[in-house]
């Protein structure tokens, strides 16, 4: 049974229908496989509420309804958060050292896919879901089994 890390951009189509969304929503009814996120998502995801609501791809009503939504799949477990230290900082850093110029790694997906990796290492996660290709990229040229929820066919081990 696959045991999932979804970094934000995978885990915001569970919350607004988009490109995506179905596979997303296959992950999560599979029954008996952990959906883990980081205590960072839960920030990232109210940015990306903000950003959709600016952009005018949402009203603050679906604002309302999709936070309260995240809301209840973190209080039911339904999420499990992985929680961000000065571990994952450092290994972060090492990260953005090893492939930041050549990859286009960022920050904040440098610092994601550190706490995906400690959680790989430790044998709770077993993939890992996003839907940026260079994010995906650097995930499978650190190891892991990733897949892109744009192109849920492309899942790479």
């Amino acid at each position: 049974m696959p045991r999932y890390f979804l970094d934000t951009s995978a885990l915001a189509k569970l919350y607004r229908k988009e490109a995506g969304s179905d596979f997303v929503d296959r992950v999560f009814s599979e029954p008996g496989s952990p959906h883990v996120i980081s205590r960072l998502t839960i920030v990232e995801m109210e940015s990306v509420f903000a950003l959709k609501a600016r952009a005018g791809e949402i009203d603050q009503q679906a604002v309302l309804i999709a936070r309260r939504r995240l809301e209840a799949d973190l209080g039911r477990s339904r999420l499990l958060v992985a929680a961000v230290n000065d571990d994952h900082f450092r290994r972060a850093k090492q990260l953005l050292v090893k492939h930041g110029a050549i990859e286009v790694l960022r920050t904040l997906d440098a610092l994601q896919l550190s706490v995906a990796l400690g959680l790989k290492r430790a044998g709770l996660v077993t993939v890992f879901v996003a839907a940026d290709q260079k994010l995906c990229r650097v995930a499978t040229l650190e190891g892991f089994a990733v897949t892109n929820t744009d192109r849920p066919a492309s899942i790479v081990i």
